[in-house]
C-alpha cells in the first residue's frame, strides 16, 4: 500500500489554484459549522485544518477536500448538547461541588472530542476491514431521507441567528423549542435584514461573479461590510437599554495552534460515547464516499473506498485530539477545488494550510462577522443538502421507496439520527427480501404430467414418464425468506408416488432453506412417496447432509 495515494506533481499549478480557492471558500463554512455545533468557531476551523490536511494525504480520493459538513455538524451538535447536559447538576469530583455551567461545558466538550477520536478510530477499522464497498450499498431512499432530514435540522437551527433572536427572559433553546418559546426572545429586524441580504447573495449571485469569488465568501464580505458601514441597522431593531452587538457578532476567536486534549472517558456514559462515535463514523463514511463518487464523475477517476475511510479516520482521530470538529468529504468544496484546477492531495492539503494561516494571523478580523450572515450561509447549506430531486419525483417513485424516505426523514428531524438510519435499513431490507422471495417462488418449476414437461430436457421428461411423478425444480440462490413459501407451495401438490427434487440450478442455500427441504422430505415420508434430490452441487450437498437429510435421498 502506497503511503500517499494519488500524490504526484504533474498538476502543481492547478493544485495550488484549487487549494487556495477551496481554502477561501472553506473559511465561512468552518466558522459557521463550529458555531452550529456548540463547540465554538475555533473548533470548526481546527476541524477543517486537521481533517482537511490528513484526509487529503492519507485518503483515497485525489481531488477530495474534507472538513466539517452539515450532517457531521448536526450529529456533533447533538453529541455536545447530550454530554454537557449530562454534567449539569452532577458533582464535580475535583471540587466536591455541583458543576457550574462553565465546568459542565468544559467537561462535556472533553467527552465530545473524545467521541470524535472514537469515530476516527472506527473509520480506520472500517477501512482496514474493507467495509467501504458495503457502505456504498446504502439504499438511496434511506440516504435521501436522512440527508434531507439533516438539511431541515440545519435550517431550523439557524432560526435564532437569521431572525436575530437574543434572550430577554432566559431559557435554553433546542432544535424546536425556539418555535414554541418565541415570546421569550426579541426579534432583531436589523439582523433579519442582513440575513436577507446574505441569502440573496448566496442564492442569486451571477455566475460570472461566482467564478471570480465564490458566493459564500462574497456573501460573508457583503454582510459584514453592510454592518460596518451601516451599524445603525442592528440598533434600529433593538429596544433601548439592550446591548445587541454582544449577542449579534461572532466575537473573538482564539488564535494560535490548538492544544492537545487527552481523551476523557466517563464510565456512566461510555456506552453513549461509543454509540455516538459509531454514528459519527458511519455518517462520515457515507458522506465522504458519496462525495468521492461525485469527484470521480467530474474528474473521470476512480477512488479507493477503503483507503478513503482510513484517511478520513486518521483526520478525525487527530481532529478530536486537538479540539476540532469531525469532518468528511465536502461536496461543494471538492467541486470548487476541481473547477479551479485541483486534482491531487496537494490541493486538499494546501486548503488546510491556507486556513491555518488565517487562524494564526487573521482570526482577529473575523470577530466583526454578524451571526446573521453565518446563519444565512448555513441555511444555504441546509437547502443544498435536501434532496429536492427525489422530493420532486416522490409521487411518481415506487411507493415503498417514497415511504422509506418519508419515515427516515421524519425520524431524523423529530427523534433520533441513529434510529432513522436503523429503521430505514430494516425497512429497505425487508422490502428487498420480500421482492427476492417473490422472485424465488416464481422461479419454481413444478411438473406432474408429460404434457406439461415439453420445456424440460429429455432426461427430465423420462423421469416424468416413469409414473406418477412430481418433478419439483428450485432455481437460483435460495434464502430464508422463501423457505416457508417453498414448503407451503409443495404442500399443495397431491397425488404423486415419487418426487424428483431438482437442485441443479441452486448454487447456494442457507440453513432455513435447508430445513425447508428437510420438511419436504418429511411430507413425502408421511405420504409414503419416494423422494430423490438430484443435481445438488458439493456445497449444497454437504449442507443438506449436515442437517441430517438421509443420504439415500441425495442422488
Amino acid at each position: 500500500m502506497k503511503l500517499f495515494e494519488n500524490l504526484h506533481f504533474n498538476n502543481v499549478r492547478g493544485d495550488i489554484t484549487g487549494g487556495i480557492t477551496a481554502g477561501v471558500v472553506a473559511l465561512p463554512f468552518a466558522i459557521a459549522m463550529g458555531l452550529a455545533s456548540g463547540a465554538g468557531a475555533i473548533a470548526g476551523l481546527y476541524g477543517a485544518i486537521i481533517t482537511g490536511f490528513f484526509a487529503a494525504l492519507f485518503g483515497g480520493t485525489g481531488a477530495q477536500v474534507s472538513g466539517p459538513t452539515g450532517p457531521m455538524t448536526v450529529v456533533m451538535a447533538l453529541v455536545v448538547t447530550q454530554f454537557i447536559t449530562f454534567f449539569e447538576g452532577q458533582i464535580d469530583p475535583s471540587t466536591g461541588l455541583i458543576y457550574t455551567h462553565d465546568a459542565a461545558l468544559g467537561a462535556g466538550l472533553a467527552i465530545a472530542f473524545t467521541t470524535v477520536v472514537l469515530g476516527g478510530i472506527f473509520q480506520i477499522a472500517f477501512g482496514l476491514l474493507k467495509l467501504g464497498r458495503f457502505i456504498n450499498l446504502m439504499p438511496h431512499p434511506v440516504t435521501s431521507g436522512f440527508m434531507t432530514g439533516i438539511g431541515v435540522i440545519i435550517i431550523i437551527l439557524q432560526i435564532p441567528q437569521v431572525l436575530g433572536f437574543y434572550e430577554i427572559k432566559g431559557s435554553t433553546m433546542g432544535i424546536f423549542s425556539q418555535l414554541g418559546d418565541v415570546e421569550n426572545y426579541f426579534i432583531n429586524t436589523g439582523a433579519m435584514s442582513i440575513a436577507l441580504i446574505t441569502l440573496i447573495v448566496v442564492y442569486l449571485l451571477p455566475k460570472k461573479i461566482g467564478k471570480i469569488i465564490p458566493s459564500p465568501l462574497f456573501a460573508l464580505i457583503t454582510g459584514t461590510l453592510t454592518l460596518f458601514f451601516f451599524p445603525e441597522i442592528f440598533s434600529s431593531g433593538i429596544s433601548s437599554g439592550v446591548e445587541p452587538l454582544n449577542n449579534m457578532l461572532l466575537g473573538d476567536i482564539p488564535t494560535g495552534l490548538p492544544d492537545f486534549n487527552i481523551p476523557t472517558f466517563e464510565i456512566n456514559i461510555v456506552v453513549d460515547m461509543i454509540a455516538a462515535g459509531m454514528m459519527l463514523a458511519i455518517l462520515g463514511a457515507i458522506d465522504s464516499l458519496l462525495t468521492s463518487l461525485v469527484s470521480d464523475e467530474i474528474t473521470r477517476t476512480h477512488h479507493k473506498s477503503d483507503r478513503e475511510l482510513i484517511g478520513q479516520g486518521i483526520g478525525n482521530a487527530l481532529s478530536g485530539l486537538f479540539g476540532g470538529l469531525p469532518g468528511a468529504g465536502a461536496t461543494m468544496r471538492t467541486m470548487t477545488n476541481v473547477k479551479a484546477g485541483g486534482l491531487t492531495p496537494i490541493s486538499g492539503a494546501l486548503h488546510a494550510i491556507i486556513l491555518l494561516a488565517i487562524v494564526l494571523g487573521g482570526a482577529q478580523y473575523a470577530k466583526e462577522i454578524p451571526l446573521a450572515v453565518l446563519g444565512a450561509i448555513l441555511v444555504k447549506v441546509g437547502t443544498d443538502i435536501i434532496d429536492w430531486e427525489y422530493l420532486k419525483d416522490l409521487i411518481s417513485t415506487p411507493k415503498s421507496g417514497a415511504l422509506i424516505m418519508i419515515i427516515v426523514l421524519s425520524i431524523t428531524v423529530f427523534y433520533n439520527l441513529m434510529a432513522a438510519v436503523g429503521v430505514g435499513l430494516v425497512m429497505a431490507s425487508l422490502i428487498f427480501l420480500q421482492r427476492m422471495t417473490d422472485v424465488q417462488l416464481a422461479s419454481i418449476v413444478s411438473v406432474q404430467t408429460i404434457e406439461d414437461a415439453a420445456h424440460l430436457d429429455e432426461a427430465h421428461q423420462e423421469l416424468i414418464r416413469a409414473g406418477n411423478t412430481l418433478f419439483y425444480q428450485l432455481n437460483g440462490p435460495m434464502s430464508f425468506g422463501s423457505a416457508k413459501g417453498i414448503v407451503r407451495d409443495f404442500s399443495t401438490k397431491i397425488d404423486y408416488d415419487r418426487v424428483i427434487l431438482d437442485l441443479s440450478n441452486v448454487p447456494v442455500i442457507d440453513y432455513t432453506t435447508s430445513r425447508g427441504i428437510s420438511e419436504i422430505c418429511n411430507i413425502c415420508i408421511e405420504k409414503s412417496a419416494e423422494i430423490n434430490i438430484i443435481g445438488a452441487n458439493t456445497r449444497v450437498m454437504h449442507f443438506l447432509e449436515n442437517i441430517g437429510i438421509d443420504k439415500d435421498f441425495l442422488k
